[in-house]
C-alpha cells in the first residue's frame, strides 16, 4: 500500500489478535433459516439436500483452509476446528471470520444448483460467524460434545413434532402443546407407540450430525494417493470414540484412525460393496475400485 499523510486513519484500527496455544473455533451459522427453509420448502423434519449442501460448503473451506483439523456440522450450523498453533492472519479474529464465513456462503450459493436440483433460489442465504478460544483439551472436547447434545435434543424435538403434524395429523400450536414438558423417553414412547418409529433407525447424520476429517487415500490400481475429507457420523459424546482416537487432540484429526473406517489390517479398508463411497468423496477422487488403501 502505497504512503500517505492519510495513512494515519490506520491507527483506528482495532487490534483483535486471538491469543496463541488456544484451540480455535470458529463456528458459522445461518441467518434466519427458519424463514429460510420455509421458503425453499425444505423436507421436514430434515432434508437430506440441504444437509449435504452444508456438508459440501464445509468441505470447500477445509480444502482451502489447511490448519482446520476437522469440522463437526448440524442443522445450519458448521464448526470449524483449527491447530492450536496456527497462525493463519497473523491470528486476526476478524480476518478468520470474514475469509471462513464468505467463503462458506458463496460455496453454498455455488453448489446450490447441484444439491437442490429443481429447487430454484429465491433469495440469497446468509450466515454468520464466531471465533472462539479453548484453552484446554477438556473444554475443547467439551465444546465438541456440547453441540452434538444440542444435534440430538432439536432432533428428537423435531422427528416427534413432524411425526404428530404429517402423520398425527395435529396443527402445528397443537403438537407443540403435546410435547411441552416432555423429556426424550415420553418423545421416543410418542414415536413409538403412535407410529412405529425407533429413533434409534433413524440416519446417524440426523442424530449425531457429521464430522469431517482429512484422510490419505490410496487407489490401489494407480497406487496413487490423495488426502480427502471423508465424511463420518460418529459419537463424540461416547467414552468410546475418545478411547480409541487417543491421539486425536494431540496431534489432530488428520492422524490414522483406523477404527472409523473399519480396517481390516492396518493400512488397508475395504469399502462395503454394497455401500457406495460418500459423494464428497467422490467429487474430491475418484477411485476405480471399491478397495481403498489408508496411508
Amino acid at each position: 500500500m502505497a504512503k500517505s499523510k492519510y495513512e494515519y486513519v490506520k491507527q483506528f484500527e482495532s487490534d483483535d489478535k486471538l491469543l496463541p496455544n488456544c484451540w480455535l473455533v470458529v463456528r458459522i451459522d445461518g441467518k434466519g433459516f427458519n424463514k429460510f427453509s420455509k421458503k425453499h420448502k425444505f423436507e421436514k423434519p430434515n432434508d437430506r439436500r440441504a444437509l449435504f449442501l452444508m456438508n459440501r460448503a464445509a468441505v470447500s473451506v477445509m480444502e482451502e483452509f489447511k490448519d482446520i483439523i476437522l469440522a463437526y456440522g448440524q442443522s445450519d450450523e458448521y464448526s470449524f476446528v483449527f491447530r492450536k498453533d496456527t497462525d493463519l492472519y497473523n491470528r486476526r479474529a476478524s480476518k478468520i471470520t470474514t475469509c471462513l464465513c464468505s467463503l462458506f456462503s458463496s460455496s453454498y450459493v455455488f453448489y446450490w444448483p447441484k444439491a437442490m436440483e429443481g429447487v430454484k433460489l429465491q433469495y440469497p442465504p446468509a450466515f454468520d460467524a464466531r471465533a472462539i478460544l479453548y484453552p484446554t483439551d477438556d473444554s475443547f472436547r467439551d465444546y465438541l460434545i456440547w453441540r452434538q447434545v444440542d444435534c440430538h435434543i432439536n432432533n428428537l424435538y423435531n422427528t416427534t413434532f413432524w411425526a404428530l403434524v404429517q402423520k398425527g395429523g395435529l396443527s402445528n400450536d397443537e403438537a407443540e402443546k403435546r410435547l411441552k414438558g416432555t423429556v426424550s423417553s415420553d418423545k421416543n414412547e410418542i414415536l413409538f407407540s403412535a407410529f412405529g418409529v425407533n429413533y434409534n433407525d433413524e440416519l446417524p447424520m440426523y442424530k449425531k450430525g457429521t464430522i469431517l476429517l482429512r484422510k490419505r487415500l490410496t487407489d490401489l490400481r494407480s497406487n496413487k494417493s490423495k488426502v480427502v475429507i471423508i465424511p463420518i457420523h460418529q459419537d463424540f459424546i461416547k467414552e468410546a470414540f475418545w478411547e480409541e482416537n487417543p491421539d486425536f487432540i494431540k496431534e489432530a484429526f488428520w492422524e490414522e484412525n483406523p477404527e472409523i473406517l473399519g480396517m481390516l489390517k492396518p493400512g488397508t479398508c475395504t469399502w462395503p460393496v454394497d455401500k457406495e463411497l460418500p459423494d464428497l468423496v467422490l467429487e474430491q477422487y475418484h477411485f476405480k475400485d471399491k478397495e481403498i488403501k489408508a496411508s
